[in-house]
């Protein structure tokens, strides 16, 4: 079977650090951090962690009618909003498409806890007759794909992938086989995550994986640094617009870059702790790299997992190190993680950071880890530490994702050359 090219023809982005791809990117070529004190939790019932980024303009009737706005949970919201911006941004005419062709993979790793929450208490304080009939559609996790299938008349295959933090990875690698095998001609993949809720932020701070730096809230989120103390979250979301290669030219499409590599593996080790060596991330990125037919020394660019935890961003050097070997040693292999600025979104993060690898190769600018400032003996590579690099030789970019359960996932995009 001859397979179909992929390529990535618009993104949309929903984040603290900017809504629309070029406001995002602009903030993470400056090292913007969007994170600051929590807003939207009731101050008793915050943990011991009182940051995150939070996007407090977020205003979702700019993207969907008030019926919608009243419908659907904020994490459904967030995945509408970069599905209209990915679309506009490809510049694509829905109503000029054929709809069994055009297809969705947008996954979450939470999905609706602010409607579980607020509909619990209803349940409490008013009776089980009082909950809102939309309860369910409103906290489902595969209901953001449902939204944006709905919206955009998006009658293809349409998936939902659940793999925690490594889920939006995880989406785009599915929509990209649905393309290749020539079942749809346009993809709308990525995710989308609310997390900023008292039960989500209670929990992780419970399991001591939330730094508290409460003080510094810009520097909390400080990837690869000897005094991180744990992730800090992030909300928001981003969708990739797929495509395949003849459909994008034959309408004369921007074309971003091509997606050629996708790897997934299991560590099968722990529900929470990775692989201290790395052994399953590393097979992610081997995977990705056989698929897409590259020796290690061709990608110029990770944009590492990296979320600031102690164990897991010494795991995935380890990582980096088993698979790329001296190229990597030597520093001519840029690394970065910019949920340095982004905090972590969890299920969103791997689509987030895809779009970043994407512009990365479109701009040929290197993003920075902001905060790197006391760099941990044991993560010793080239982190891009707090400053980006312009004029970069940058053709081949990977995306690292890693999530709870052993999943991981890596995407590979490349300049795109007919």
């Amino acid at each position: 079977m001859t397979k179909e090219r992929v390529v990535v023809t618009g993104l949309g982005v929903v984040s603290a650090v900017g809504v629309g791809i070029q406001d995002f990117w602009q903030g993470i070529v400056q090292g913007k951090s969007g994170v600051k004190l929590v807003q939207r939790i009731p101050v008793e019932l915050r943990p011991s962690c009182k940051i995150a980024a939070e996007m407090l303009d977020f205003d979702p009737s700019k993207f969907m009618d008030h019926k919608a706005v009243k419908r659907t949970d904020r994490f459904i919201q967030f995945a509408i909003a970069a599905a209209k911006l990915a679309v506009e941004d490809a510049k694509l005419d829905m109503s000029k498409e054929n709809p069994e062709r055009v297809g969705t993979s947008v996954g979450s790793a939470a999905g609706g806890f602010q409607t579980i929450e607020d509909q619990y208490k209803v349940l409490l304080d008013k009776g089980p007759d009082r909950c809102s009939p939309f309860t369910v559609p409103m906290l489902i996790v595969n209901m953001a794909a449902g939204w944006v299938s709905m919206l955009n008349n998006a009658k293809g295959p349409n998936t939902c992938t659940v793999t925690a933090c490594a889920t939006s990875s995880n989406s785009i690698g599915d929509a990209y086989r649905i393309i290749e095998r020539g079942e749809a001609d346009i993809m709308l993949a990525g995710g989308s995550e609310a997390p900023i809720a008292a039960l989500v932020m209670a929990g992780f701070a419970s399991a001591r994986t939330l730094s508290t730096r409460n003080h510094e809230p810009e520097k909390a989120s400080r990837p690869f640094d000897k005094d991180r103390d744990g992730f800090v979250m992030g909300e928001g979301g981003a969708i990739l617009i797929l495509e395949s290669l003849s459909h994008a030219l034959a309408r004369g499409a921007h074309i971003y870059a091509e997606l050629v590599g996708f790897g997934s593996t299991g560590d099968a080790y722990d529900i929470v702790q990775p692989c201290a060596d790395g052994a399953g991330a590393a097979r992610a990125m081997q995977a990705a790299l056989d698929q897409a037919g590259l020796k290690p020394e061709a990608v110029d660019y990770i944009n590492a997992h990296g979320t600031s935890t102690p164990l897991g961003d010494k795991a995935e050097t380890n990582a980096i190190k088993r698979v790329f070997g001296e190229h990597a040693t030597s520093h001519k292999l840029a690394v970065s993680s910019t949920k340095s600025m982004t905090g972590h979104l969890l299920g969103a993060a791997g689509a987030l950071e895809a779009a970043v690898s994407i512009m990365a190769i479109q701009e040929s600018i290197l993003p920075p880890t902001i905060n790197l400032e006391n760099p941990d003996p044991d993560c010793d590579l080239n982190y891009v530490p707090n400053k980006a690099v312009h004029n970069a030789s940058i053709d081949i970019s990977m995306s690292n994702s890693f999530g709870f359960g052993g999943h991981n996932c890596s995407l590979i995009f490349k300049r795109f050359k007919q």
